[in-house]
């Protein structure tokens, strides 16, 4: 079965072609997908013998939520949605004063592997569809009424592990017919897949890439990143780098600071050093704490205290301000509850 919505219009016109229709109808299926629409019998313009060719050859996925917690304190939504084969995915719809922001999930499961992550517990099932990270936008927008201005790759996965899907998912979600996200408005996180920020640096997209960095030496990095035995922190370092050179694009370095692990003055001072000069922003994230890995986050003196130090090397440095704290809002929590559920019989 194809899934309609993982296409761009030419690929839905090519597809229509070799099935004897019309061309033109191509925009008109896309319309109805990019408004939201599921249901292939609703798309009432197209005649009723297209829409029997479709439904016995294609469908248009699409996410049904499981779990919806609302925040208290920010508005923020948290949502696990269930997929065509039972997978379970996690969606945050953030409200910001400068329009909505979504954080997409790219995988079922993670095989990365970072300590203080609760994606990977339980493991990894399978890729999404590109389709699939763009209906957990649709799915928000429908369920909230509100538009979108924003995306962030950031949910359950490693994007870069699911290249192809990804770049698909980036084409659809740009295109001027469809929802029209400028790639500006983009964020892509990866734990730092170099081979693959070398090949979409090429690419020379306007998204904003953020690089899960979380520690400021190999030693630290390799006993909380796993990724980092295959790219040790150097090679991670001049990947960046090259990345900056094809791109004229900043990166953001992602800091977890876990107390006792990575955020001593020292460590504050090999990550200033490391990083002086280069068109870089850090954002420093107290941990959240996951109650399977036992970390904890830095107190706020010392977050204050890493972020002076980061400023006096000449650095832009933020800490990230926590939405959805009451609703468990960061990747991962709610699915491996949900997958933690006794079975009723």
């Amino acid at each position: 079965m194809t899934d309609l919505k993982s296409m761009l219009p030419e690929e839905i016109q090519t597809y229509l072609v070799q099935m004897g229709e019309k061309p033109f109808r191509a925009k008109q299926i896309f319309r109805w997908i990019s408004s939201g629409e599921t249901e292939i019998d609703n798309m009432t313009d197209l005649s009723v013998s297209l829409r029997e060719k479709l439904k016995a050859d294609s469908f248009v996925t699409k996410a049904r939520i499981v779990s919806k917690l609302v925040s208290k304190i920010d508005g923020t939504v948290k949502y696990l949605f269930e997929l065509a084969d039972g997978e379970k995915i996690e969606t945050v719809f953030m409200r910001y004063k400068y329009g909505n922001t979504v954080c997409v999930s790219t995988q079922a499961g993670c095989r990365m592997g970072c300590t203080f992550c609760a994606s990977p517990l339980n493991g990894f099932r399978r890729n999404l569809t590109a389709g699939e990270i763009l209906e957990q936008i649709m799915a928000a927008m429908r369920d909230t009424g509100e538009k979108v201005k924003g995306v962030v790759l950031m949910g359950i996965g490693e994007p870069l592990d699911n290249y192809q899907n990804v770049m698909q998912f980036l084409r659809l979600v740009h295109h001027p017919e469809g929802l029209n996200i400028s790639h500006r408005h983009i964020s892509l996180s990866t734990c730092g897949l170099v081979d693959k920020i070398d090949v979409l640096g090429d690419e020379k997209l306007q998204i904003t890439l953020s690089v899960s960095l979380h520690a400021p030496n190999d030693d630290i990095r390799r006993a909380t990143m796993p990724v980092a035995k295959k790219y040790p922190y150097e090679t991670l370092i001049e990947g960046c780098r090259r990345y900056i050179q094809k791109t004229n694009r900043r990166i953001s370095f992602e800091y977890a600071l876990i107390a006792g692990v990575n955020d001593s003055d020292e460590n504050a001072h090999q990550l200033g050093r490391t990083l002086s000069g280069m068109l870089c922003h850090v954002n420093l994230i107290p941990v959240n704490e996951v109650k399977e890995r036992g970390y904890k986050k830095s107190t706020r003196q010392q977050v204050a205290r890493f972020t002076e130090i980061l400023e006096n090397y000449k650095i832009n440095t933020t800490v990230r301000r926590k939405l959805g704290g009451d609703v468990d809002a960061s990747c991962g929590q709610l699915r491996l509850r949900k997958i933690k559920e006794p079975k009723v019989r």
